[in-house]
């Protein structure tokens, strides 16, 4: 069984990681056949060179950048869950809330950012409130339909015995809304690095949108690319460990994925 896992692994990743390298490979000849000016597109061996000459400087940035995405990512989804309990609980509250959650997605970050700036400073609480933004409608959202598709009968059975609300919500609904929990969190996880990097555009003293913009400002367009490629490698592990989270708090549904691969 663990053998067949194994190689049903490699199977789902082996097939990206070869068109990766087929890109990498075809970029690298494109540029070079073409002469393409690093200025304008650096080839991919350039852009790891870049990476050695600038190594000792990305820890601090990352450190930074991570620490907002997280704080930011907690506390979006901890206001996520929230309101989708009020909006589960009031009748009244939901017919607010709705309008008001699809309303704050209209407004880009980019636009926000500097408002958010201007209200807490250049410190971590900005970018962290752009994070939470972010992971705030995707976790509401998922959660409201994990609340709203728990099974009736056990609801109907847990109030005749005498259960109120409370009961209900944590031996039924809390169950069954964690996947649903966990993939607006998954959602959250994948733009919360690139939240906290538009934070810091704006204004910040470390974190990789600060190293983008200097290293747009003195036209290194391959330490650009570097800063690029940490950023996505950084949101992919973020995304990985919330979905091994997922894995742990709903193990039921990794044994239906399983069965379904199969």
């Amino acid at each position: 069984m663990s053998t067949l896992l194994r190689r049903l692994r490699v199977a789902r990743w082996l097939p990206p990681t070869l068109l990766v390298a087929f890109l990498l490979v075809g970029w690298e000849l494109g540029v070079r056949a073409f002469e393409t000016p690093a200025y304008i597109l650096p080839p991919p061996s350039q852009i790891v060179t870049a990476f050695g000459e600038v190594r000792g400087l990305l820890g601090g940035h990352v450190v930074t950048t991570l620490t907002e995405a997280l704080v930011g990512i907690v506390t979006g989804a901890l206001a996520g869950v929230a309101l989708a309990i009020a909006v589960w609980a009031v009748p009244l509250f939901r017919r607010l809330a709705y309008p008001l959650l699809v309303a704050s997605q209209t407004v880009p970050m980019v636009v926000l950012a500097p408002l958010l700036v201007l209200w807490f400073g250049f410190g971590l609480t900005p970018k962290v409130v752009v994070v939470a933004l972010i992971a705030v409608f995707p976790v509401a959202i998922s959660t409201v339909q994990g609340l709203a598709s728990a099974d009736r009968e056990q609801i109907d059975l847990l109030r005749s015995m005498g259960a109120d609300r409370r009961d209900i919500l944590r031996l039924v609904l809390v169950p069954g809304a964690t996947p649903a929990f966990f993939a607006g969190l998954r959602i959250a996880s994948a733009y919360a690095i690139a939240g906290a990097v538009i934070g810091e555009w704006v204004g910040a003293s470390s974190g990789l949108g600060l190293f983008l913009t200097r290293s747009q400002t003195s036209f290194r367009v391959d330490r650009v690319f570097v800063g690029v490629a940490v950023i996505t490698v950084l949101s992919v592990a973020l995304f990985g460990v919330v979905d091994l989270f997922s894995r742990i708090a709903a193990p039921w549904q990794q044994a239906e994925r399983d069965q379904g691969g199969h």
